[in-house]
């Protein structure tokens, strides 16, 4: 079942709880995408049992010993490049938040590249559309199983196919960039992150009701519960013209709101929130090897703490819909390359990139 038709359990949508929004001179952090709130404040925790604990709870896999060597060469200049993926896995809590049956199957309905400039003190985010239509390369997954290339598929099929491994191989082929980090953040664990941080505040611009994500918003300023969160990245026909483009607009708002969110909850005063938090965040991500550890996962958002949300360039990757089917887009190649250029050499993306490109009209829907 498709993001898009499928219900959120729990409490239904409804209207957010309305305040006032915060001070927009907070400065927040970037925390590779959704777990940021949770990996940052693992630093205030101790050695010992609550250590082991958290540490147990992350999830890893070994991308660079499935992809070898036959991959773009890393930067030499301290710049990083991250694949982020929101995964819909169909077993265990996540089988109520992306229906069907409990087979452990799981497909990708979110992927994003964060590049971090050479200091750490700019990103940029690169939003990749579900639907996009790619030559899947051939891969081998982290069970040692091989899978055929395939042409004139969707992308989230190299996560479906192949998990991690065959995803982060397929951005690769894509961009010509290397892929420093991974990091696959799961629905339900999201949603149990934004409780913990006590809601997250965004203020929508017009009125966003969509029954398939049981999102019903007017406009207005909101706290977001963790459901009506979730069913704000995964709604596509409550804003803009019911495309992926749509909601990959909200998603990048939301993001930005959540980083934002981050500096003002007060954890450090709390040490059951504290735990709690960073317990959920720790069981909510997969790794690569690289980062799969508390040490690790601490030292690497350490690095990036000075990054605020007016420090972060969002765009979408350049594409058109496809006229044979306008469920799916094609690539812009030429101005796709313009954005894999200037990331390989650390520079801005060119405003160029994205003009008169396919958007999904729903920029400026909401707001942090």
């Amino acid at each position: 079942m498709s993001a898009e038709s499928t219900p959120i359990p729990g409490e239904p949508g409804g209207e957010g709880r309305r305040r006032k929004p915060r001070s927009k001179g907070r400065k927040g952090l970037l925390i590779t995408a959704w777990v940021a709130a949770g990996i940052l404040v693992l630093g205030g925790t101790g050695a010992g049992y609550v250590y082991f604990k958290l540490n147990g709870n992350i999830k890893s896999v070994d991308i660079d010993q499935v992809l070898g060597s036959a991959r773009p060469a890393k930067a030499d200049n301290g710049s990083e490049n991250i694949l982020v993926l929101g995964s819909d896995t169909r077993s265990g809590s996540n089988r109520e938040l992306g229906g069907g049956t409990d087979d452990g199957s799981a497909r990708s309905d979110t992927a994003m590249i964060i590049h971090v400039y050479e200091g750490h003190k700019k990103a940029a985010v690169v939003s990749i559309p579900r639907d996009t239509l790619i030559d899947r390369p051939e891969c081998t997954d982290t069970d040692g199983k091989e899978h055929d290339a395939a042409t004139d598929v969707m992308f989230n099929s190299a996560y479906t196919t192949g998990g991690a491994a065959c995803a982060v191989k397929t951005v690769e082929t894509m961009t010509d960039i290397r892929m420093d980090h991974y990091l696959e953040v799961d629905f339900s664990g999201f949603e149990k992150l934004v409780d913990e941080l006590g809601g997250v505040t965004v203020t929508t611009t017009r009125d966003i009701k969509d029954t398939d994500s049981h999102l019903d918003l007017k406009a207005g300023t909101h706290e977001l519960t963790g459901a009506q969160a979730l069913g704000l990245v995964r709604t596509r026909h409550g804003v803009g013209d019911g495309s992926d483009l749509g909601r990959i607009q909200l998603q990048q708002a939301f993001i930005k709101a959540l980083v934002k969110q981050v500096k003002s909850v007060g954890v450090l005063t709390s040490p059951k929130k504290l735990y709690d938090l960073a317990d959920t965040a720790t069981k909510a991500v997969t790794t690569d090897s690289d980062l799969g550890s508390v040490n690790s996962l601490v030292s690497f958002a350490s690095g990036l703490k000075g990054i605020s949300p007016s420090d972060m360039t969002m765009v979408t990757l350049p594409v058109r819909y496809d006229p044979a089917n306008p469920n799916r887009v094609l690539v812009q190649e030429a101005k796709a390359r313009q954005i894999w250029t200037a990331l390989e050499h650390d520079r801005p993306i060119p405003r160029s990139a994205t003009e008169d490109t396919a958007t999904g009209q729903a920029k400026g829907v909401v707001t942090s």
